[in-house]
């Protein structure tokens, strides 16, 4: 533990016991395998994190707006605020990572220290995130493959007719299976592969004082034989209707855009950098 806190963020001790209690139902889970879990961090931890979340407009936070998605992310840990990065850091430790993997069933998990795509999330009234499965591969990491997210919501007061519930969906895409409002201290934890749908396709109706604010942490299995890299895999809902063209055009455009990220090395900064340029300032 960092100078930067002096209480415990999580109770490893009780949640290493709690594993025989939710291991089964996690992995039983449907459409995919996951968990949702209350006050994964000590309440002092969590509401010394959400105090010192930083606001939209301070520096570092990447925009992501476009067609598929209207949200801001920060994933540089040298930008992050002190206390926060000392929750990352114990979220990404060896103790965490294997209780992760104990949960899971999935051996060799290995935390992002670059938090490509991770890191803090926030979204403003607006905001949304189309239903999607997450890419494969790391983009600059080119045997590990993806394979865990966690997400920690640090949301006090959220109203639940704000909207901002991840939607879990069923892996043909014909129906939302699950809806985890993103409630104070809640975590999420579950598999990602090739057809984990999930997202938040509803523009967020919080008030504009208000922000849908979440800590975002992917896990990685380092594979022998590199695997197949498959960016972002936005999905049509069945009620998206004319929408669908929309969609699909823009995953094609992120496609490229993230093949070019993973052939020179460029990260995030580049494309909030262009997509500002031509497309104005946005909140």
């Amino acid at each position: 533990m960092t100078t930067a806190t002096a209480t415990r963020i999580i109770d490893l001790d009780r949640w290493e016991a709690e594993l025989p209690r939710i291991t089964p139902g996690y992995r039983q889970a449907k459409p995919f395998p996951y968990a949702v879990l209350e006050d994964l961090l000590e309440r002092e931890a969590a509401l010394k994190a959400c105090e010192t979340f930083p606001r939209v407009q301070d520096e570092g936070w990447i925009h992501y707006v476009h067609v598929n998605e209207k949200k801001h992310g920060l994933n540089k840990m040298d930008r992050l605020p002190p206390y926060l990065r000392s929750v990352i850091e114990e979220l990404n430790s060896d103790r965490f990572v294997r209780w992760l993997e104990q949960l899971t069933g999935i051996d060799g998990l290995k935390a992002d220290d670059m938090l490509e795509g991770g890191g803090l999330h926030q979204s403003q009234r607006g905001g949304f995130l189309n239903i999607h499965a997450d890419f494969t591969v790391h983009p600059h990491k080119r045997n590990w493959k993806r394979r865990v997210n966690v997400l920690v919501y640090l949301n006090k007061d959220w109203q639940e007719d704000w909207g901002g519930q991840l939607e879990l969906w069923a892996r043909d895409m014909s129906r939302c299976e699950a809806r985890i409002a993103p409630m104070f201290d809640r975590c999420v934890i579950f598999n990602t592969d090739e057809d984990s749908y999930h997202g938040l396709p509803d523009p967020i109706m919080c008030p504009e004082d208000q922000t849908r604010k979440s800590i975002a942490l992917y896990y990685f299995t380092e594979e022998k034989n590199a695997p197949r890299l498959r960016t972002t895999n936005y999905r049509a809902r069945p009620t998206d209707g004319l929408k669908s063209a929309a969609i699909w055009l823009d995953k094609q455009a992120i496609a490229g855009y993230t093949r070019v990220k993973r052939a020179f090395g460029l990260n995030d900064d580049f494309v909030s950098k262009l997509l500002n340029r031509f497309g104005g300032k946005r909140r």
